[in-house]
Formats: C-alpha cells, sequence, structure tokens
C-alpha cells in the first residue's frame, strides 16, 4: 500500500489547482511577478521598469528621487516666483507659469510608480490605476504641445505686431488658450484611455515599460487593430505636427523681424527669447516624435524606454532651468522676491 503523506511540497504539480501566487504561499515562498508566472486571472498589470532587476536598485532610486525633488523644487519655484512677483503678470509669464505647473504634475504621473518600482521591488499596479495614469499622462502631453505654440504665438505677436499685442494677447486671450489646452487634451485622450480599459489582452499583462504608456499596452493586444493605429497617427498630427509647425513659423517671422531691428540691445533680447523657446519646444518634439511616428517595424522597446526617461523625467527639470537662466527679469524677479522674504524674517 502506497504512504499518501507527502514529505517534499516541492514535488507537488499545483498547476491544476492553484495560482502560482498560492504555490508560493503553501510552499513558503516569496512570490515575485515575472512575464512568466504572471497569467490572466489576475486583473492587475506589471510593469518591467526600465530594466531588470539589477544590483544598482539603490543607486537608480537615490538618483530618481534626487531628479524628481529638483523638478518639483524648480517647477514651484517658477510658479511661485511668478504668482508673487507683480513685474511677472504678463501673458507671456502667466503661459509660462501655465507650463512650469504642468510639468510638476507631469513628472509627479509617472515618478512616483517607477520609483516604488525600484525601491519596494512590487511591480504591480491596478487595472484602474493604469487607466488614471495613462489619463493624465495623454492629457498632461498633449496640452504641453498646444501651450507651447501658444507661447509662440505670443512671441509673434509681440514682436511682429507690438502696437496690438494688448489687443490681441491680454489675461482674457490667455484664459482661453489654456483652457482650450487642457480641454483637447483631455478629450482626446479619452478615447485611449477607454480602448486599452476594454481590448482584450493575451495571457501576460506583462507591459514592458516604467509607466502605462499606452503603444507597450498595445503589445499586450490579443489582436491587432489597425482603426487605432490611424488614431495615433491623427492624434500625432493634430498635438505634435500642427503646432511643430505653427511654432516653427511663429519663430521664423520673428526672427526675420529681429533680423531687421535697428536696436542692437532689442535684437539680442528677442534672439535670446527665442533661442531659449526653441531649446525648450526642441526637446519636447523631438522625443515625441521619434516615439509616436518612428514606424511600428523600426519600435524597439528599450531604445523607446530611454527616450521616454527625456521627456518625462528630464524635460520637467530643464524647462524652468533654461527659462530661468537665460531670462535676466526671472533672474532679477528671484532676487527680489528674494529679498522680500529676506526682510519679512527680519
Amino acid at each position: 500500500m502506497k504512504d499518501n503523506k507527502i514529505t517534499n511540497p516541492s514535488s507537488i504539480d499545483w498547476r491544476n489547482t492553484t495560482s502560482p501566487a498560492q504555490k508560493s504561499a503553501k510552499l513558503g515562498k516569496p512570490y515575485l511577478y515575472s512575464v512568466e508566472n504572471y497569467n490572466e486571472t489576475s486583473t492587475d498589470f506589471i510593469l518591467l521598469g526600465l530594466f531588470p532587476p539589477p544590483s544598482l536598485g539603490l543607486f537608480l532610486f537615490i538618483l530618481t528621487i534626487f531628479i524628481f525633488l529638483m523638478a518639483l523644487a524648480d517647477n514651484l519655484c517658477m510658479v511661485l516666483l511668478i504668482l508673487l512677483d507683480a513685474q511677472l503678470h504678463k501673458p507671456m509669464y502667466f503661459l509660462l507659469n501655465q507650463l512650469s505647473f504642468m510639468d510638476l504634475f507631469y513628472i509627479c504621473t509617472t515618478v512616483p510608480q517607477m520609483a516604488s518600482c525600484i525601491l519596494f521591488g512590487n511591480k504591480s499596479i491596478s487595472f484602474t490605476g493604469c487607466g488614471v495614469q495613462s489619463f493624465f499622462f495623454l492629457t498632461l502631453a498633449g496640452s504641453e504641445g498646444l501651450i507651447l505654440m501658444s507661447m509662440s504665438y505670443d512671441h509673434y505677436v509681440a514682436i511682429c505686431f507690438p502696437m496690438n499685442y494688448p489687443i490681441h494677447v491680454n489675461r482674457s486671450v490667455c484664459v482661453l488658450m489654456i483652457l482650450g489646452s487642457w480641454a483637447m487634451g483631455a478629450v482626446n485622450c479619452c478615447p485611449y484611455t477607454v480602448y486599452v480599459l476594454h481590448i482584450p489582452y493575451c495571457r501576460s499583462r506583462a507591459i514592458n515599460y516604467f509607466f502605462c504608456n499606452v503603444l507597450a499596452m498595445l503589445t499586450l493586444a490579443s489582436r491587432a487593430n489597425r482603426i487605432h493605429e490611424y488614431a495615433v497617427f491623427l492624434s500625432t498630427t493634430i498635438f505634435l505636427l500642427f503646432p511643430s509647425l505653427v511654432i516653427l513659423g511663429s519663430y521664423g517671422k520673428v526672427l526675420l523681424a529681429v533680423y531687421h531691428m535697428c536696436s542692437w540691445e532689442g535684437r539680442n533680447k528677442a534672439y535670446s527669447n527665442c533661442n531659449t523657446c526653441l531649446t525648450v519646444v526642441t526637446f519636447y518634439i523631438a522625443p515625441f516624435a521619434y516615439t509616436y511616428l518612428c514606424p511600428k517595424a523600426y519600435w524597439s522597446p528599450a531604445e523607446d524606454k530611454m527616450v521616454a526617461v527625456f521627456y518625462t523625467i528630464l524635460t520637467p527639470v530643464l524647462n524652468p532651468v533654461i527659462y530661468s537662466l537665460r531670462n535676466k527679469e526671472m533672474l532679477g524677479s528671484l532676487g527680489r522676491v528674494t529679498q522680500k522674504i529676506s526682510s519679512l524674517k527680519m
């Protein structure tokens, strides 16, 4: 008669009775999420992150947190500086304030989840959480392009039509441009968010990314949808190519008008402002163009993730630095506000 007593738990075949998490619990082992053992029984997604589980986890966490805190401090400083200094209450700085506000929320959308994955190793994100993250990321990404386009229009009117500037660009117009940017960004991202949350997925729900990127999520879909690819191309045209053409056209006319200026001081100031704005615009357009306009056959998750680091983490850090260091009016305002705060403390 055979002995039915189980002496070796590792020899049990749980495949037909329990999930991977249950196996690990019964064997007394910690359950680690991976592409191989994560199946369709869970509704959560798994974010694989930038790199495989490395020995540099603590270093990456410290570096990520440092950049995150630096971006928060830079953008929050810009927002408060423009609000506190009355001399910066102009349409140009009103739009710049909104750009910093967007960058502030932009980096908060992706980095905290990424840092948590690095530090605790918990790569799981709920189905709803993934949808919320995708919604805010797409909304902010689309709205920021339209804000940059609005800033280029502000520069164009200020230099090419200075006498009509108070009429064409005032506080009411700026409010309309900002509200329009947010509304169009939200309306654009709603169909994509709803779509990725309702399509059927394959066995694996492991997203080869460090946040819920729609393109990476679509690679897990059980069936391809050509209509969605066309919709992505259309959105890219509206929110990337069209603003880029308007921005380039606006600054092209600005540079032409600056070239014919008689005042050397005015010419240098205009050139400096244009160079600053074009630098920020380039940092925004180039990575998104690579990600969303690259043919699907040449799409590489590893390269795309490194490009995404640039526009999700580094750009929010660089934007306020570029605007503050190359703008004498911003530096002067920083000195005035600092002096005012120091006098209040004394």
